[in-house]
């Protein structure tokens, strides 16, 4: 209802009238978005530079040089000569010294020590930037409506991946031991992934206001937004696979392609005093498995691509062509991973190309849940 009227007011007067509110759409479109995309893309380049760093710090054998966790002390290196003595000292202790690197002097323990303080203090870098950001933007009421839980998973799950971290690196520490157990250097691998994934699909988001990722959401391609999601489960089981591979140097048992050991089944496909442990710690089979996982996604990937071709959207349908192109890559690079024995250069593209066709699957699987708007000609 309207206001009463005085009596004395002018009958051709216009009555002043409020500016429309927005509704809920608009109020996600409140708070820095723009700004939060930035700190998230910052955040990706240095998570996608820590899985570099992790796979190199695994290749050069590193891993297990820093025998103890201190997250705040550690950040610091030795200072002195007694300190590295006393690192160098505490590395002796352990089987990989004692077994693999009884020959190391103090100048070979400092190499591999680098690559391991490295990679730890990358690790307090990522959790300083986004605690940094995350509470600059939380204090000056920046974060838009809805959004707050979702970057603070961010923080949460990279607390969990230091410690997971560590879960890895105590299990090389015990007797006998002169790896970390692949199956826990398989979940530490698979959770920097998922951080990636969220954090891509958080700048996919961002990079859309809400009214208009709304109105997108109409359009959803339901059977392709299934199997673009099959296709990301599948993907990441090979990334698994994959860190088992690494984690007991599988790559290099069979370098002939695409037989093993000039056979189907590779000669030493199950070791029987090792029992259920062959699927971790026999290089054979967990070879095998790798690569007969790799043909069924391939023959996955085949049928998603041409789903994906009949999209009616144009940007969707050029998304699945990366994606598929992406995994065709890193086929070919896995194949000559193999002939090749593992070489860390070869080794260190195919991981980071594991990131690339992740993060293709995911941007396919967002286009078809939010496609874009395209004039009537399609383009």
């Amino acid at each position: 209802m309207s206001g009463k009227r005085s009596i004395f007011e002018e009958v051709d007067k216009a009555p002043v009238r409020e500016a429309p509110k927005g509704g809920m759409i608009d109020q996600g479109r409140k708070g820095a978005r723009g700004a939060i995309r930035a700190w998230l893309l910052v955040l990706f380049t240095l998570v996608v530079v820590m899985i570099a760093v992790g796979g190199l710090t695994r290749l050069t054998d590193s891993g297990l040089s820093i025998t103890e966790w201190k997250p705040v002390t550690g950040a610091l290196p030795p200072m002195s000569a007694a300190d590295w003595d006393a690192e160098f000292a505490k590395y002796k202790e352990i089987p990989e010294f004692q077994v693999q690197n009884s020959w190391m002097e103090l100048n070979d323990f400092k190499r591999i020590y680098w690559w391991e303080w490295g990679h730890r203090q990358l690790g307090r870098v990522i959790g300083l930037v986004w605690a940094i950001g995350f509470l600059f933007f939380l204090t000056t009421r920046k974060i838009p409506t809805g959004w707050t839980q979702r970057l603070l998973l961010l923080g949460v799950l990279g607390g969990i991946q230091g410690a997971v971290g560590w879960w890895m690196v105590a299990s090389g520490l015990g007797a006998g031991m002169t790896d970390v157990a692949s199956y826990r250097l398989a979940t530490h691998l698979g959770l920097a992934f998922v951080i990636l994934g969220f954090i891509a699909w958080y700048v996919f988001l961002l990079g859309r206001d809400e009214r208009e990722l709304m109105q997108a959401r109409r359009g959803k391609e339901v059977k392709l937004f299934g199997l673009s999601t099959g296709w990301l489960h599948f993907a990441f089981l090979q990334i698994l696979i994959g860190a088992l591979v690494a984690g007991i140097d599988a790559g290099r048992s069979y370098t002939d392609w695409p037989l093993m050991g000039g056979q189907i089944l590779p000669p030493t496909i199950w070791m029987a005093e090792l029992g259920w442990r062959n699927l971790f710690e026999n290089p054979g089979l967990v070879q095998f498995i790798h690569r007969i996982v790799g043909y069924l996604l391939l023959v996955f990937s085949v049928v998603v691509f041409l789903r994906g071709r009949r999209s009616a959207n144009g940007a969707t349908r050029v998304a699945f062509k990366a994606a598929f192109i992406a995994l065709l890559g890193q086929i070919a690079l896995g194949i000559m991973t193999v002939v090749y024995g593992a070489p860390w250069q070869v080794a260190i593209v195919h991981q980071l190309l594991a990131v690339a066709l992740w993060v293709l699957i995911l941007r396919a699987r967002f286009l078809s849940l939010y496609p874009q708007a395209q004039s009537i000609r399609g383009n």
